[in-house]
């Protein structure tokens, strides 16, 4: 059973108009502005590294920032995996206003 012309053009701007939608959310929600920033330092293997990383929540960007810093000083899964569990040197986290 074959679609009538007007049928896939209203079918062609459905999706269009859903595509738009959709990348104007993930735009929007790119440029939403962090709620919290966190600066976190580790001493992970003889080696010390800080970061300042900014997050939507508290926990997120102390969590961003660990994840940074332990990309930088850690080499494979299992080192990565033992830096993040590591406390850090120091923490400071604020609000941004």
């Amino acid at each position: 059973m074959e679609r009538s012309a007007a049928s896939r053009r209203r079918s062609a701007w459905l999706l269009a108009a859903a595509l738009i939608v959709f990348m104007a959310f993930v735009v929007y929600r790119s440029f939403q502005i962090a709620g919290y920033t966190c600066s976190v330092c580790i001493e992970f293997q003889g080696q010390s590294v800080c970061r300042r990383v900014e997050g939507s929540t508290e926990l997120d960007a102390r969590r961003a920032a660990v994840t940074n810093a332990c990309a930088y000083l850690a080499s494979g899964v299992t080192d990565s995996m033992a830096c993040e569990r590591t406390e850090p040197r120091s923490v400071e986290c604020a609000a941004i206003n």
